[in-house]
């Protein structure tokens, strides 16, 4: 089951996703329709959003809060893409030009106020102490996370255990709560909804791993952005950390002054180390692992073609180009 095929099995709940996040995007403030439009409809995969939707349906729910829960987490999910283009100074996201970029930062700062706020309006509408419980701790950890890589970046010393906490803060969270809260909406037990938390978790790890592998192997127009971004801003990634750990001491080295200061300009030597220390296959493997992770949760679900769904959404995130 390629991408197509898994968006196909939920085409008519997306639809009805993207009807409601163009209704709740819209305000009366021009500039919020004019930037939360442009990222919102900027060509992302939705992945946040689907993943609710095929939780969901193979976990037999039939009602309709599925949707406003997609909808708000994808809002959720927009609103850390502003904050983080602007923290990173990013000039490039999906292949086209950053908010910040063409409105300025405090545009891009204060419209992803307006996506959380707006969410949690969204979650309101839920009527659940619950949901509204999750995404809470949800949006909370990822503020932690954020504020770790902050910590991180520029520090060569981060081990692969800090990097993980991030990737687990920062991304994987949000996907967490995003097959966890289906579960909810459904009314399974404990036992389901810790195996969908799981899930969600273990693919939201993968997916960063995979993103980690394609800034050093990717080309520009496939994963819509510039190669080396990472380095750029000083963030210490699996493949760098991996490559100190086993490469030379001069490669070493290298990886770290990359790390610490010169940046992009250091990229063939960091590509060096990196291939000679079999870096990215390290990377990709650990990966796969997490995928593998995430496939071993589903087994408390019947068979269904969601739950075939949610199968080769795992193994999209590490067979992926962009």
């Amino acid at each position: 089951m390629d991408l197509d095929e898994i968006y196909n099995l939920i085409a008519d709940d997306m639809a009805e996703v993207n009807t409601t996040i163009r209704e709740r995007l819209s305000s009366e403030v021009v500039l919020i329709n004019q930037v939360g439009g442009y990222i919102i409809n900027s060509g992302g995969k939705r992945l946040r959003p689907v993943l609710t939707l095929l939780c969901a349906r193979a976990l037999g729910y039939e009602g309709r809060n599925h949707i406003n829960v997609a909808a708000l987490v994808e809002f959720i999910h927009t609103a850390t893409l502003l904050h983080d283009d602007v923290v990173d100074a990013s000039e490039l996201r999906r292949g086209r030009e950053t908010a910040n970029a063409l409105w300025g930062n405090e545009a891009s700062v204060l419209v992803g106020d307006f996506l959380y706020t707006r969410a949690f309006q969204m979650m309101v509408d839920v009527d659940s102490m619950r949901v509204m419980g999750i995404l809470a701790e949800a949006t909370n950890i990822i503020s932690e996370g954020e504020v770790l890589q902050l910590l991180n970046c520029h520090d060569a010393d981060t081990t692969e255990q800090r990097y993980l906490d991030v990737i687990r803060y920062k991304t994987a969270k949000l996907f967490e709560a995003a097959a966890r809260l289906s579960a909810i909406l459904a009314g399974h037990d404990e036992t389901v909804e810790r195996a969908m938390a799981a899930y969600g978790m273990h693919l939201g790890t993968a997916f960063q791993l995979i993103d980690d592998v394609l800034d050093y192997s990717g080309a520009t127009g496939e994963i819509g952005k510039n190669i080396g971004d990472d380095l750029a801003e000083g963030k210490p990634t699996l493949p760098l950390i991996h490559a100190m750990r086993t490469g030379t001491a001069e490669q070493a080295e290298a990886v770290r002054r990359a790390i610490e200061k010169d940046g992009r300009d250091a990229i063939d030597a960091v590509r060096e180390a990196i291939e000679s220390t079999g870096a990215l296959d390290y990377t990709a493997q650990s990966a796969r692992d997490e995928a593998a992770r995430a496939r071993e949760a589903l087994s408390v679900l019947p068979d269904s073609p969601y739950k075939e769904g949610l199968t080769a959404l795992a193994t999209f995130s590490v067979d992926r180009s962009f």
